[in-house]
C-alpha cells in the first residue's frame, strides 16, 4: 500500500489543496496531510485551526480515510523533513506531493519519491490571506464551504 504525504502550512486550506487531496485519494493507498506548524508572522491560523478546517473540508467531501498530522517547525530543513516522515511512520515507498520546488528537492535528496503539484490558477494562499485581512469577500469562493464558515467565525472572534 503506497503512502502519499502532502505537507503544507495550509494558510488557509483552499480549493486547490482539496483538488490535490482528491487526486491523492485516487492514486494512493494511504493519504497523510501534514500541517507544518510554524509560528511565523505570516501565520493567520493556528495549526489547531488549520486541522479543524481540513477536517471539516474532508468530511464535507465524504473523505474519511485521510490522516491529518501536525509537525512542528525545526532548526533545519532536514530535521523538518525527517520529522514529517517520522510522523507518518516512515512508510516504505512513500511519495511526497508538493507544489514547492525546495520541498520536492529536499525529499528527493533524502531518497523519497515526489509528485509535483501544479497550482490552480487564481488560487493562492497568500492572496487569499490578503483578501481575508482586507475584508474582500471574494476569498470565500476560493475555499471549501465549511472552511469559509470557520474563517468567518475566527475573524469575527478576533475583532
Amino acid at each position: 500500500m503506497s503512502t502519499c504525504i502532502f505537507p503544507g502550512k495550509f494558510q488557509p486550506f483552499h480549493n486547490g489543496h482539496m483538488l490535490v487531496v482528491k487526486g491523492m485519494m485516487k492514486a494512493c493507498g494511504r493519504v497523510a496531510i501534514v500541517i507544518c506548524d510554524d509560528s511565523g508572522e505570516d501565520m493567520l491560523f493556528s495549526s489547531e485551526k488549520v486541522r479543524e478546517m481540513i477536517s471539516a473540508a474532508l468530511l464535507d467531501e465524504d473523505i474519511v480515510d485521510a490522516e491529518i498530522v501536525v509537525v512542528e517547525d525545526c532548526d533545519t530543513d532536514e530535521e523538518w523533513a525527517d520529522k514529517i516522515l517520522e510522523a507518518c511512520d516512515r512508510p516504505d515507498g512513500a511519495k511526497v506531493w508538493s507544489g514547492h520546488e525546495d520541498v520536492r528537492a529536499l525529499f528527493e535528496k533524502m531518497g523519497v519519491a515526489v509528485q509535483k503539484v501544479v497550482p490552480v490558477p487564481g488560487i493562492d494562499s497568500g492572496e487569499i490571506r490578503e483578501m481575508i485581512l482586507s475584508g474582500k469577500k471574494t476569498w470565500e469562493k476560493k475555499v471549501p464551504g465549511d472552511v469559509g464558515r470557520l474563517i468567518r467565525v475566527q475573524m469575527a472572534d478576533s475583532e
